[in-house]
């Protein structure tokens, strides 16, 4: 399986990895000793070695738009 297949698509692995390098910016500790220290190397590297996961829901939810019918 590689990471593309993983993520379902390109779109998705890097929604992924940007969700996760706001995350590390945010103060949460990485899950690899990485050579570099900018957060979204830190994600694309973390993904690569398969320690982050992210699960796509079931079922896609439709926006309810609370618009007044005249």
């Amino acid at each position: 399986m590689t990471i593309e297949n993983a993520f379902h698509n390109k779109y998705s692995l890097v929604k992924g990895a940007a969700r996760r390098a706001r995350q590390l910016q945010s103060g949460a500790s990485p899950l690899i000793v990485a050579k570099s220290m900018k957060a979204c190397r830190v994600a694309q590297d973390e993904i690569k070695q398969g320690h982050v996961k992210f699960v796509l829901p079931e079922k896609v939810v439709e926006p309810v738009l609370d618009i007044p019918v005249h």
